[in-house]
């Protein structure tokens, strides 16, 4: 059984004069059409910038968090062939010097002593900087320039679990990437023929929330770009979804809820991802890396569970075309809060 979401046609603001879910806002785009003008409910507001970048030896990833009372900035790395994983984040007390903006393709900036992290968006590319001094007793030096193809189309989804309680995500995949990333002695370099980056760009304000699964992934697949979307357990009953595929810049809504399965005893176990109703999409997930943490970062605690592989299975997009999907490189996120 699936239901047909809200589609946005024209710009409208996420928040009204109180700082209340806009019900106009409420709904998905293929393009980023809503105005994140949070106000108000101090303590509650989340803003974050998420980039993920899959190069062809190395994942980099970016973040910047606005939590109302600080401000976090979180970099790590993958090695696919030696599993060397380290991640360091700096946190700034109320983040007044950080401005996070209304609207996804805008610049930020993260300034600090352990980390600089400038993102500047300018004629359709963003260009991604990164320096720290003490990178693992080491100095990372990242310099990567993502494109966004004039075409391409993103997932734009506001969920609403309340006036007082609603999310906004604006996802964008399949970003061909080039530069590099410098760890101590050894280079990465980006070919933006095979590396893509992910930027997930979200702003709201939650209170309560158990639970939250992600599944992304971008790669050239039988040579077209293609890029995966898919959440689960957060948006269930909300009568939104932010499930959709994309071929070569082509967002493809689905909005049926997907389900994640998966052993809890053995982590690395395959996991599962299927529509919950029909069988448009089959996916089955391959770990070959998992990394547990327990975050502070929130006023409640956060269990976070990061996981990279491979998946395997078929699609069947909206227009009845069979997607086969194998050996893609991508990634499952899930959080639960304690």
């Amino acid at each position: 059984m699936q239901h047909e979401e809200k589609q946005l046609h024209e710009t409208v603001p996420l928040c009204d004069a109180k700082g209340l879910l806009n019900p106009e806002s409420i709904g998905f785009s293929h393009n980023p059409l809503v105005v994140s003008n949070l106000k108000g409910q101090f303590m509650k507001k989340k803003r974050w910038n998420h980039w993920c970048i899959y190069g062809e030896d190395l994942l980099f990833s970016a973040t910047i968090v606005h939590l109302d009372y600080k401000a976090i900035c979180l970099i790590y790395i993958l090695n696919y062939e030696t599993q060397r994983f380290y991640e360091k984040y700096v946190s700034i007390p109320l983040g007044r010097r950080v401005h996070m903006p209304h609207e996804p393709l805008e610049s930020v900036k993260f300034i600090h002593d352990e980390i600089t992290l400038q993102i500047i968006y300018m004629q359709g590319e963003t260009h991604l900087t990164v320096t720290i001094p003490d990178f693992d007793n080491e100095r990372l030096h990242a310099d990567l320039h993502i494109i966004h193809p004039e075409k391409d189309e993103s997932l734009n989804v506001v969920v609403p679990r309340s006036r007082e309680s609603f999310h906004y995500t604006s996802k964008h995949t399949i970003l061909p990437t080039g530069g590099f990333v410098i760890v101590g002695d050894r280079r990465y370099d980006f070919n933006p023929y095979y590396s893509f980056a992910v930027y997930d760009f979200g702003r709201g304000v939650w209170t309560k929330m158990a639970k939250w699964e992600w599944a992304m992934a971008s790669q050239r697949t039988s040579g077209k770009r293609v890029g995966l979307n898919l959440g689960g357990s957060w948006t269930d009953g909300t009568g939104l979804t932010e499930n959709a595929v994309f071929v070569e810049g082509t967002m493809y809504k689905f909005h049926e809820d997907v389900l994640f399965t998966h052993s809890t005893d053995d982590l690395l176990s395959s996991w599962s991802v299927n529509t919950k109703f029909s069988d448009d999409i089959s996916l089955v997930f391959k770990p070959f890396f998992q990394n547990q943490t327990l975050e502070h970062y929130f006023m409640r605690k956060m269990y976070v569970n990061q996981i990279v592989g491979y998946y395997h299975g078929k699609i069947r997009l909206p227009n009845g075309q069979i997607l086969p999907i194998r050996q893609m490189l991508g990634s499952i996120l899930e959080r639960r809060y304690l």
